[in-house]
């Protein structure tokens, strides 16, 4: 029997993990630490909240369908700053908002690929990248990262095959956390380019780079979409997770076909959460530096709480964005390991064998701490609990 479309892949790892809580108890003296996804715990804040809301009360339009690539106010917004920032040439017809990263994803390997077909994907990846590559048909190459977290051009190109349609980049790194140099990103863009192939450029994290300027210099080649399809995501930018946000940057002819996706699975994007998305950006740009300064400063924390576990056998892998990828010291897999840190530390992460492919053995030693959901104090006391561990867990 034909396995239905779902049943080609694993479960949802987030919900997987959330079950670990089932009938563990925690105190108010221990409560959880609860580092398993990357989403802000704080809602908007109160001008956007307020600017939703009369957009709520007195925008009527605004409970209707509304155009299927987005309003088109915001995506003029996005091709405007999208140009400042990377000094480059972006069009209004060259964006479209969707529901959600994920769903700018979606669509993007939509008007890609067929059955068969392939995407590279480093590794360890992006588990819903993988999900949704499984459930269209479509073959997720993997390649494995260097030791530094970030992928080899060459051996790349050593994958590419007459079914490979796209390489796909997420930077920062989910959930490795690591930054990608923008020479690294351009050597991707230009192997791409020779190879005749996409080059998908997922940046939902790009708002927390640690760098100044323009991550990398991709919009700046006035031919960049005939290769470049970029994702971005106004969630983690001013706190939308429940609105469903994103956006999808690529050539008109390319969102022609997004279009046709788009409006089978979900006619347009929710209207409430795009206006609070162009308020956030015309109005949030100092709060949002700001949002940024304490990411940046939980990233420092944890920097210097790594003397507490390094002489214990931990090591950092990476840093940045929203992530700490971390090796861990103890003999057993951490698909064993993540569940009992709930139990006995109160710790709920992911194992790094959710990032993985099924029988690769790096996953096992590696766990993914999503640090932007904790203050400088929280990161104390996790680092505490992790040191606190019997070496023999």
């Amino acid at each position: 029997m034909t396995l239905s479309r779902t049943a080609t892949t694993f479960f949802p790892p987030v919900m997987e993990a959330r079950r670990w809580l089932d009938g563990v108890t925690f105190t108010d003296d221990r409560p959880l630490i609860n580092v398993s996804q990357a989403a802000p715990v704080d809602p908007p804040p109160e001008g956007l909240r307020r600017a939703m809301a009369e957009v709520t009360l007195n925008n009527d339009e605004a409970h209707l369908y509304g155009p299927v690539l987005g309003l088109p106010e915001l995506r003029a917004e996005l091709a405007q700053q999208t140009a400042e920032k990377y000094a480059g040439v972006v069009s209004d017809e060259q964006v479209c908002i969707t529901s959600g990263c994920n769903q700018a994803f979606a669509a993007a390997i939509a008007t890609l690929c067929g059955e068969g077909d392939e995407v590279i994907i480093p590794t360890p990846w992006y588990f819903n990248h993988k999900m949704w590559l499984d459930m269209s048909g479509v073959t997720a190459v993997p390649l494995p990262v260097e030791t530094d977290m970030l992928p080899d051009p060459a051996r790349a190109e050593a994958s590419i095959t007459p079914r490979t349609r796209a390489i796909a980049l997420v930077t920062p790194n989910n959930p490795g956390g690591v930054e990608y140099p923008a020479a690294l990103v351009q050597d991707f863009f230009d192997l791409a380019r020779r190879h005749g192939i996409a080059l998908i450029l997922d940046e939902t994290y790009r708002d927390f780079h640690s760098r100044p300027g323009a991550p990398h210099a991709l919009f700046s080649d006035p031919d960049w979409h005939d290769t470049l399809i970029h994702l971005y995501s106004f969630s983690k930018a001013y706190r939308l997770t429940g609105h469903r946000v994103g956006a999808l940057i690529a050539s008109k002819a390319r969102l022609a076909e997004v279009e046709k996706f788009l409006d089978t699975v979900a006619i347009c994007p929710a209207q409430i959460g795009q206006h609070g998305a162009l308020w956030g950006m015309q109005n949030l740009s100092a709060w949002l530096a700001g949002e940024r300064e304490e990411i940046l400063a939980r990233r420092a924390a944890i920097a210097d709480l790594m003397p507490k576990l390094e002489p214990l056998g931990w090591e950092l892998l990476g840093l940045g964005g929203y992530f700490a990828y971390m090796r861990h010291p103890f003999d057993m897999s951490s698909a064993d390991l993540a569940p009992k840190l709930v139990r006995d530390a109160g710790v709920l992460c992911l194992p790094g064998t959710m990032f993985q492919p099924e029988g690769d053995a790096r996953g096992e030693s590696q766990l993914r701490i999503a640090f932007a959901n904790l203050d400088t104090a929280g990161l104390g006391a996790l680092f505490d609990r992790l040191a606190a561990l019997p070496r023999n867990a």
